[in-house]
């Protein structure tokens, strides 16, 4: 038996405080795009999979998804599971599709999206994100995961102390001021590359 095009999910905000009451917005959702959520936490397991879709409820950054679970034919549920990309470590970093560095340490978590991070201050010949793809050409960063949420795989690189001293000195290339300070009171150990996969590779 095939999985339905579309569910009927409920969503609701996981961020918001007890005394606040946000709306519970319900739209049909197509399964596939639920399936793919669903595998930035059961990765492409077909038990835990089968389990999350039966359990009806699903957690995904600030929201709360919830819909009448059904038992999904584990045929189908392969085959749909099958259609989505593999981890791949033989992959190497290739920078120029890198969209997104995630800078971490312990309590923070920063993210610097390419398009922030190559804007360049007035007079400035380099920006942030030049920092950041040379710091990775120097590191060479290895393969961590297929991310289903960020449809990307993920590279990580550590940081030494040193390093980390150099991002938050060149903070100041940030053009905005919300990042810069973020960034120049971290303690980071470690950054994580997000890398688009190329059109002509297929999965």
């Amino acid at each position: 038996m095939a999985l339905p095009e579309t569910i009927c999910v409920k969503l609701s905000s996981e961020a918001a405080g007890y005394l606040s009451v946000t709306p519970v917005v319900v739209r049909q959702m197509p399964v596939r795009e639920l399936i793919e959520m669903a595998l930035g936490l059961t990765g492409k397991n077909l038990a835990r999979l089968h389990e999350l879709l039966r359990r009806g409820t699903l957690v995904s950054g600030a929201s709360r998804l919830r819909w009448t679970g059904w038992e999904a034919e584990p045929a189908a549920l392969q085959a749909a599971l099958d259609t989505f990309p593999d981890p791949d470590p033989a992959r190497p970093f290739a920078p120029e599709r890198c969209f997104l560095a995630v800078l971490k340490g312990a309590g923070h978590r920063i993210e610097i999206p390419r398009e922030a991070g190559s804007r360049k201050k007035l007079f400035r010949r380099r920006s942030f994100w030049d920092v950041l793809m040379a710091l990775a050409a120097q590191s060479a960063p290895r393969y961590l995961e297929y991310s289903y949420r960020e449809r990307a795989d993920c590279y990580l690189a550590g940081l030494s102390p040193a390093a980390a001293r150099h991002l938050r000195q060149q903070a100041r290339l940030l053009k905005y001021s919300r990042l810069e300070d973020q960034l120049g009171s971290a303690l980071l150990d470690s950054i994580e590359f997000y890398v688009k996969r190329s059109p002509d590779r297929g999965l």
